[in-house]
């Protein structure tokens, strides 16, 4: 271990228990859980910070938006936070890169410490009142066949959760194949001429500091790493993992996953490209709505449920959790 994490909200584990538990605390993104506590990052370095479990009060997920949130409106463009607060009072917001690691981290905490709440308390009475809507839509009295496929999903949706892996990997890779096919390649050709000219500026800057002096010179350097840093953060730069073919790979090789999977089990009711829990409670759903009776009809009814929703439409904290997870695993392949 290079640092020993500062300790959050009253903490004070013995030093030994402490460097022991970071070392085998399993990583989300730039936070990591251990059995002792949580580890968590400032702005730069990641599980910096440390918060013995027993003194966190709550545990959620944060979504800066372009348009309005969890308030009602927007499904993109967020910026995703974990927020800690404290028994004592104190919080602690922790950034995260991508929203994917925060609903696992939040995941990992409710499997294992059913006793912390994953929801803000604003948070939960919404989900509460959106809970009470939602049963109120059921119909009471289901056809037999409409009750059949619901156990028929509700068993599909058990094999799917005894390795949340495989989706979650699913997921991931098909909202990254999406924001990589998104990216025009007129950006990604202007993020290299900018790149070259930033790397030609700062040697030039790095020559004249060591042949000048850096009063000289050193406005050339300044000014190429910060457009070098500029151009890598935007992250439109082709690399290795930064491009279409990478994107596509990593897409299909979840979905061949997926399918080996589903052929050791009979009539699975799910196509692999949208085997997911989530897409399996959707259908469910529309099935206690009586929207449709069995699993084709309940999947076409996911689906237009899903290219109704953009921007500018009005949605619950729930829907937004499932919609950012599920909606890329149609779009990626055009709702097929």
């Amino acid at each position: 271990m290079i640092f020993t994490p500062k300790a959050l909200g009253s903490s004070n584990l013995d030093k030994e228990i402490l460097n022991k538990d970071k070392r085998e605390c399993i990583k989300f993104g730039p936070c990591g859980l251990g059995k002792k506590a949580i580890y968590l990052n400032s702005f730069y370095i990641d599980r910096m910070y440390y918060a013995e479990l027993s003194k966190i009060d709550r545990v959620f997920k944060r979504v800066a938006m372009s348009k309005g949130g969890f308030t009602g409106k927007g499904l993109f463009g967020s910026i995703p936070y974990l927020v800690v607060l404290f028994k004592d009072g104190s919080k602690k917001v922790c950034n995260f890169k991508y929203e994917e690691h925060v609903d696992e981290i939040l995941e990992a905490i409710s499997e294992d410490h059913p006793e912390i709440p994953t929801h803000s308390v604003e948070a939960e009475k919404r989900l509460l009142k959106a809970k009470r809507e939602e049963e109120a839509r059921y119909i009471k009295n289901l056809s037999k066949e409409a009750l059949n496929t619901i156990n028929k999903l509700e068993n599909a949706k058990k094999e799917l959760e005894k390795d949340r892996t495989l989706s979650n990997n699913l997921a991931f890779s098909a909202k990254q194949k999406r924001t990589l096919d998104a990216i025009h390649p007129t950006y990604r050709l202007l993020a290299i001429a900018v790149f070259l000219a930033a790397a030609a500026c700062a040697a030039f800057g790095i020559h004249v500091v060591m042949t000048q002096g850096f009063k000289t010179g050193g406005l050339y350097v300044l000014v190429g790493f910060a457009f070098i840093f500029f151009v890598i953060s935007a992250h439109i730069l082709p690399t290795g993992t930064n491009n279409k073919r990478y994107g596509e790979n990593c897409y299909k090789e979840s979905v061949q996953h997926m399918e080996n999977k589903l052929k050791k089990i009979s009539n699975f009711p799910v196509p692999a490209s949208y085997a997911h829990p989530i897409v399996i409670d959707r259908m469910i759903r529309v099935i206690r709505e009586g929207r449709a009776f069995n699993e084709k009809d309940a999947m076409e009814e996911v689906k237009k449920d899903l290219k109704a929703l953009n921007p500018s439409v009005r949605v619950t904290q729930k829907e937004y959790d499932e919609v950012v997870i599920v909606k890329p695993l149609f779009t990626v392949i055009d709702y097929k």
